[in-house]
């Protein structure tokens, strides 16, 4: 079995991604700045609460464990940071890549594995579904912070053994978050859900899951035989039709409007440099069809907005 080290286990993906892991018997070594409910409870399972920034502290992890993965989820959206991304916060990413990265090539790890966003593909107008070697358009700070991720990776690792993946993340959802979901049907000015015509259009989204699979698929895959960049999204869209009937059945979502796609919605364009959960609605139409095919290599991508849990 392989050790992984693991930055940001207390938060939503974090958590899940650990217990995965223990449950396939790797050994885990995680750090957090908060707490970790997963402290105690498994033999295996090493964590350290500590800042990401404490480079001293942190590097010293890697030169007392012989560390075969680093898996990076701290900095992550959905689970460390607020919507909005300040400048402070991309400047701290940009100083903990570097060392960190550089600390787990020296150790001798087989693979880092990083989280991006597909967010960096911005707005694409085109119909082809939205592969890794379409053009990065993305205009806010967190997309920013993430290439910038993605280019401090490549360096590290270009002359090393270390196989860099990195893994471009669709907006997330389980059950019970289903937050990202929801911005795509609801008006938040005027506090109620909305759906064009008969709601027959659609986004793409990740299934929670989906991600923890392809992680274990990357860490089984005996010396890193897979690199480079992929797109992790559910294989099929999800319509904003399904998403209020879902939200409906979980009584999230009150009173849906029909609106007329030709009305212009008002939006506050600015925002989106800062939220990265802002969506304008303007966009609905155009393409949000994220492409897996590379990373199915991996992992089957099994679980959807049915199967979910």
């Amino acid at each position: 079995m392989a050790t992984v080290f693991v930055t940001g286990v207390s938060g939503m993906i974090g958590k899940i991604v650990v217990a995965s892991l223990l449950t396939k018997k790797h050994k885990v070594i995680g750090t957090d700045s908060k707490p970790c409910n997963l402290e105690g409870v498994d033999p295996n399972f090493l964590f350290t609460q500590t800042e990401i920034t404490n480079k001293a502290g942190i590097t010293q992890l890697f030169e007392s464990n012989k560390i075969d993965f680093l898996v990076h989820l701290a900095n992550t959206a959905d689970n460390d940071f607020d919507a909005f991304i300040s400048d402070k916060e991309m400047k701290q990413s940009k100083v903990t890549d570097k060392y960190l990265y550089d600390a787990a090539v020296k150790a001798g790890c087989t693979s880092i594995l990083i989280l991006s966003t597909t967010q960096v593909y911005g707005i694409q107008k085109g119909r082809d579904p939205i592969r890794e070697t379409a053009s990065e358009k993305g205009i806010s700070n967190y997309t920013s912070m993430k290439l910038d991720s993605e280019k401090a990776l490549m360096k590290a690792t270009k002359k090393s053994r270390t196989v860099p993946v990195i893994a471009r993340l669709a907006p997330i959802y389980t059950a019970e978050f289903t937050q990202n979901l929801h911005q795509r049907v609801f008006d938040a000015k005027e506090n109620v859900a909305y759906i064009y015509k008969e709601g027959e259009y659609g986004y793409s989204f990740c299934n929670l899951y989906n991600l923890v699979d392809f992680i274990n698929g990357i860490i089984n895959i005996p010396e890193g035989r897979y690199e480079g960049i992929y797109n992790i999204a559910d294989t099929r869209q999800i319509t904003a039709a399904e998403i209020i009937e879902y939200e409906k059945k979980k009584y999230r979502i009150g009173a849906v409007i029909q609106k007329n796609p030709n009305v212009v919605i008002s939006v506050n364009k600015g925002q989106m440099k800062t939220d990265y959960r802002y969506f304008d609605p303007t966009f609905t139409f155009y393409n949000w069809n994220i492409d897996n095919t590379k990373a199915r290599r991996i992992s089957t991508f099994r679980w959807n907005l049915n199967n979910t849990k």
